[in-house]
């Protein structure tokens, strides 16, 4: 199952910069283990936004609710999940 998902991301502008990096550096570590699994294979950033969109390929929306509830900056996002099917249309193969 293929879900197109926008993260916003909403850091407080307070939070201590070492708690701040140490997320940060945990999310990078999860998303790009995702990556390489094939969970997660589209990854975007939004310019000039701490934004991204993204693909994901999971088994079932609960996978897809575990896997966003794992990313360590969850607590901190903004999540809108879109579900995507074939385009009666599209080319086989492209795309």
């Amino acid at each position: 199952m293929l879900f197109h998902v926008r993260m916003d991301v909403h850091l407080p502008h307070d939070l201590d910069p070492h708690i701040r990096a140490d997320i940060v550096a945990r999310e990078k570590e999860y998303s790009q283990r995702l990556q390489r699994e094939g969970k997660w294979p589209h990854l975007w950033r939004i310019v000039g936004e701490y934004s991204n969109i993204s693909i994901f390929d999971v088994d079932s929306t609960d996978e897809l609710h575990a896997l966003l509830s794992g990313l360590p900056l969850f607590p901190y996002m903004t999540i809108k999940v879109t579900p995507l099917a074939t385009h009666p249309s599209k080319i086989a193969g492209v795309g």
